[in-house]
Order: structure tokens, then C-alpha cells, then sequence
């Protein structure tokens, strides 16, 4: 049924709104200073219609709106104060001093519909149940210890992978013995068998996977993920919320509905494991441990089940992010023959070639985790981190900010501060291992390179993001010869939404690199 809205009750709901903000905004501004705002905004719109677009991303906009504002400056995101900070030096004040007032996070339709109420663990309310359930994934889900059980996970998906790139490369390989492959998707299809056999037992791509099941599962995450990054204007200006312009509440609900049935079956299966299997705790994967401590948790009225299945959606969104850091680390990689010479030529010195890459050679690898480093900072997944949501006033870069407004952190141009970097827009890995050696990227320390966030907030899978990284590109350049076809250089267009995915697929001339029987 369409609703149709009174031309001047609508004209009364804008001016109103407007002269809200006005008043707003002239109200703080006589107590303190407050952040410069940019200029260009509507009425109800705010800054909407200059960010992003056809023309240009997000990102980038807010990068160059930070080169006339300066490092702390405010935009409209129609009704929504947003401040952006863009220099590692306000990330710090904000991260450090700052970091309890800015620990939670608005609310959005995807997160209610598709994160079960904003059960989800990254996206949920800062409260008691936010910190019960860190304690939960950094403690019993994300520890070194339970890491270090799971690395035989990691390493089998990456040896299977490569075998069954080698099989093909044998069966289709050209007459120059090569053979063509699309490597974007490769990264994903093993990215998401690791993490989807740590989190639920399941296998999807390869030998023993069920491709049905498969093609379901990718449909609904592609889905939810994309989602997640668009835009809804009910977002940004809540009294259309009942109009639902352009269908995105009804797709979210219908979509919800697939996934929850996807979740509550794998669940099922693991309850149903777990009463009638007499080896059961000797391969525990998450859903199995989730369902042995949420039992008498104080979940803050959500359901175990749906906190559950909030947890392990998180966590497969983990594959979407290691495959979009290997797909950036190979095309700047073949894009640059010399360092990627170099990388081939370290795994060449401490691993050799009669054998295949241990995760136990990582720490030896110095170059090739200098090459992560300088692709996280130059394409960080999540170029914009998620946004954060001020809940007390507070003061940042000698600006009042006050409590409601919400803030983005521009990972991409803070990481590419020509005052902190030298060459800022170079791939050039050996910035780690001299000048910057000692920057890490947890986030607590060091907030030029934070492509994982900081703070309260930041990503608690960093160290198993980084396993998977590390051993995944290590084992594919030694195993492999690469290059792009004709020699021409790879496109390295990103395209918009929530994750920095490479707009165009990624095809990899390749051909074994150690003797076939040692794969």
C-alpha cells in the first residue's frame, strides 16, 4: 500500500527540523568552541548530497573536506552531527582520553534487523552486556590459547587450497605453463572455509563441501555485508523511517529471515552433536563453546541463541576482511615486481624450497609482514572506522563535542599523513623495518596505523586476521610465480560501500614455483 504525505505537513516537518538544528547548533555555540563545520550543507540533508556518489568515495570526500577544515571538523549526515577526525593526533586524543565517551555506537536498521536487535557484539550499545560479551570473545573465543588450538584449521585449509590450485593448474595450464586464475575470489572462497570450520565446523568451497549449502551461505553474507553498508536515508533522518523510501527496511526483514534460518539450523545441529556424539568436545568449534558459557550469562534480556548467532555472523564477516587485505597485498604486490622479489627471496632463505610455509616461519618473515603492514595502511578494509557515538560531552583538539554527536575516524587519510609518512601514497614495506619498526597495529600505542580501530572499540580479531594473512600470502608466493597478464599493471580502483573491496577481479597468471611433488 503506498502512503502519501500532505505537501504541507511535509513542508512543516522540514522547517521545523530545521530550525531545531539552527537552534541546536547556536546553543552549543556559545558555550565553547566547537569543531569547524563544512560548508555546502541543506536543510534536513545536511552535507548528504556532497558526500560520495558516482564521483568520488566516501572517504576520499572526507579527505579532501579535511584538507580545507582541517583534522577535526563537522559534517551533517542529515539530521546527525558527525565530527571526523583525520590526523593521528586527534585519533589519539580521541582513543586515549576520550575513549569512554566515545565508546558506543549508533543504532542503524541493518544492525537491528540483521545483528538481532544490536546483539551483535562489534555494534552493540556500549552497557554490561557489551562488556560481558568482549570478555566472552577475548577470553574464550579470540585468546592465544584457543588460537593456537585451532591453527591446524588454518594451516589444512591453506595446504588443501594450494593443492587444489596446483591440481588445476596441471589439468588447464596454457602452452607457456601458465594458467589464468581469478585470485579475488580465491582469497575469499579459502578466507571463508578457515573461518567458517573455526566457527561452525563448516566447509564450503573445495574437496568435501557442500555446494548447495555454499551458494546459500555466500548469497545471504553478501547480502547482509552489503546491507550493512548502504545507506538508508531513515539512518540519517529518522521521521521517514515509516515511508521506508526505496524498500531497504522490507529487504532487511526478508533477508533477516533466510539468514536466522541459516544460524538457528547450524546451531541446532551443534545442540543435536553434542547430545548424541561421545567424542564431542575433542574438535569444539565456536557455536560449541558459545553454547557451553552463554548458558547463565546475564545477556541483558537477549536470548543465548540469538547472541549466539549475533557472535558467529561477526565472525564470518572476519573472511570478507582477510580476503579483501590478501587481494590488496597481491595487486600491489604484482604491481611492484621488485618487492614482491624480495618477499619471494626471504621465504626462499628461511623456509627454502623442499618444503611448504609453517605458521612457525611467520616470525622469520620480517619483509613479508612489513608488506601487510604497508597494504593495511595504504588500503585499510574498513576505510572509514565504524562510527562511534558520544554519549558524554567532551573536548577534542580544543573543540567542545558534544554529547549525541557521533564520529568517524578517516583511517584512509590518517594513514596517509604526509606529515607521519614519508612518500605517503608509495608501497613501500621497508618504512617498517626502518623508521616506523615499532609501530604496531593494536591500536593502543600507535595511532598512525590503525586499520583495525582503537580503543575500546577496535576489532578483537587482529591477531587471527593477521595469522590467517600472513600464512596465506607467505604460502601462495612460494608456492607460485605470479604475474598479470601482458604485464600490465593491475587496476587498483576501490569500490564504495562499508568494506574497500577492489572494484575490479583480480587475474593471476601463475605457475608452481617448488617441485610438484612438495604440493
Amino acid at each position: 500500500m503506498n502512503i502519501a504525505i500532505p505537501v504541507g505537513a511535509f513542508g512543516i516537518m522540514l522547517l521545523f527540523s530545521y530550525l531545531y538544528i539552527i537552534s541546536w547548533r547556536s546553543k552549543f555555540a556559545k558555550r565553547k568552541k566547537m569543531p569547524p563545520e563544512a560548508k555546502g550543507a541543506w536543510p534536513i540533508i545536511g552535507h548528504l548530497h556532497m558526500l560520495g556518489g558516482a564521483r568520488s568515495l566516501l572517504h576520499i570526500t572526507l579527505g579532501e573536506m579535511a584538507d580545507e577544515y582541517g583534522p577535526l571538523f563537522t559534517v551533517w549526515l542529515g539530521t546527525k552531527q558527525t565530527v571526523v577526525v583525520s590526523s593521528r593526533e586527534m585519533a589519539k586524543e580521541c582513543f586515549t582520553e576520550n575513549d569512554l565517551a566515545l565508546s558506543s555506537r549508533p543504532k542503524f536498521l541493518a544492525s537491528e534487523h540483521l545483528c538481532y536487535n544490536y546483539a551483535m557484539f562489534g555494534i552493540a550499545p556500549h552497557g554490561p552486556y557489551w562488556r560481558e560479551m568482549r570478555k566472552i570473545s577475548t577470553l574464550e573465543l579470540l585468546s592465544n590459547h584457543r588460537l593456537d588450538l585451532l591453527k591446524h584449521v588454518r594451516a589444512s585449509e591453506v595446504e588443501i587450497s594450494i593443492k587444489e590450485l596446483h591440481k588445476l593448474w596441471a589439468q588447464q595450464k596454457d602452452e607457456r605453463g601458465q594458467l589464468l586464475v581469478e585470485m579475488k575470489q580465491w582469497f575469499y572462497d579459502l578466507a571463508l572455509n578457515i573461518i567458517g570450520r573455526m566457527v561452525a565446523g563448516k566447509r564450503y568451497y573445495g574437496s568435501g563441501a557442500g555446494s548447495e549449502e555454499a551458494r546459500q551461505c555466500q548469497k545471504m553474507l553478501t547480502e547482509v555485508f552489503h546491507m550493512m553498508g548502504t545507506l538508508v536515508v531513515a539512518d540519517y533522518i529518522p521521521f521517514l523511517r515509516p515511508f521506508d523510501l526505496f524498500g531497504h527496511e522490507k529487504h532487511m526483514k526478508a533477508v533477516s529471515k533466510e539468514l536466522d534460518s541459516i544460524l538457528q539450523g547450524w546451531i541446532d545441529e551443534h545442540r543435536q552433536r553434542r547430545t548424541s556424539d561421545s567424542n564431542f568436545g575433542q574438535q569444539e568449534d565456536f557455536i560449541d563453546t558459545l553454547l557451553s558459557v552463554l548458558d547463565g550469562t546475564n545477556l541483558g534480556g537477549y536470548e543465548p541463541d540469538d547472541v549466539n548467532k549475533s557472535t558467529v555472523l561477526d565472525m564470518l564477516g572476519g573472511s570478507d576482511t582477510i580476503s579483501i587485505v590478501l587481494t590488496w597485498a597481491l595487486s600491489l604486490l604484482l604491481n611492484n615486481p621488485r618487492i614482491l622479489q624480495n618477499a619471494q627471496h626471504e621465504l626462499t632463505l628461511h623456509v627454502g624450497k623442499d618444503r611448504q610455509v609453517n605458521e612457525s616461519d611467520i616470525p622469520k618473515l620480517v619483509y613479508l609482514q612489513a608488506i601487510v603492514k604497508e597494504t593495511l595502511r595504504l588500503y585499510p578494509p574498513f576505510p572509514l572506522a565504524a562510527q562511534h557515538l558520544v554519549t558524554e560531552d567532551c573536548t577534542i583538539g580544543g573543540c567542545l563535542v558534544p554529547r549525541g554527536t557521533r564520529l568517524i575516524a578517516n583511517l584512509y587519510k590518517i594513514q596517509r599523513d604526509p606529515l607521519v609518512w614519508t612518500e605517503p601514497l608509495e608501497f613501500w614495506p621497508e618504512r617498517f623495518l626502518t623508521k616506523h619498526a615499532n609501530v604496531d597495529l593494536r591500536g593502543s600505542l600507535h595511532f598512525e596505523l590503525i586499520p583495525f580501530g582503537a580503543g575500546r572499540r577496535k576489532c578483537p580479531g587482529i591477531l587471527l586476521g593477521l595469522q590467517v594473512v600472513h600464512l596465506t600470502l607467505a604460502s601462495f608466493l612460494h608456492a607460485f610465480e605470479c604475474s598479470t597478464e601482458s604485464g600490465s599493471p593491475v587496476d587498483m580502483t576501490q569500490s564504495s560501500g562499508l568494506n574497500n573491496l577492489k572494484a575490479t577481479p583480480l587475474q593471476v597468471l601463475i605457475a608452481p614455483r617448488l617441485s610438484c611433488n612438495l604440493i
